[in-house]
């Protein structure tokens, strides 16, 4: 299961990194735009990943007093991958969650532009949680 959290994480992160990786390299441009394809339904599954694992953290208390590190890292992983979920898949969320609704959609679509300042930083913290609580899995 913590598997498929990292790679989640990973793909959300890549994806909302990508403007930043794009100037970098030719074929990261062309590898992320294969990605982009795909990015509501990538922020879709992320959001509801992101979701699932917050509600695993809280009915999973316990594990803070076992092993705090891997819980920390765990409810970050859930938050990095909720957030980064939403803004990538605000799109394909709004369509239908506020169809019909115009006035909503213009809210929905401004309050994204506020929060897409954070969408690359948000993507690098998805990737390095990701990454760290697949790490503390193995050890």
């Amino acid at each position: 299961m913590f598997l498929l959290s990292m790679v989640i994480g990973i793909a959300g992160g890549l994806l909302a990194m990508s403007s930043l990786l794009v100037g970098r390299s030719a074929q990261a441009a062309e590898k992320l735009a294969t990605l982009a394809k795909y990015q509501g339904w990538i922020g879709l599954t992320m959001f509801g990943w992101g979701v699932w694992e917050l509600i695993q953290c809280v009915l999973n208390l316990r594990l803070l007093a076992q092993s705090p590190l891997v819980f920390v890292f765990w409810a970050l992983s859930g938050v990095a991958d909720f957030t980064v979920g939403l803004l990538l898949g605000f799109g394909l969320i709004s369509t239908y969650v506020f169809r019909g609704n115009a006035m909503a959609i213009a809210k929905g679509d401004a309050l994204r532009s506020k929060l897409v300042v954070f969408q690359v930083p948000l993507g690098g913290l998805a990737i390095a949680t990701s990454l760290v609580y697949g790490v503390l899995h193995f050890v």
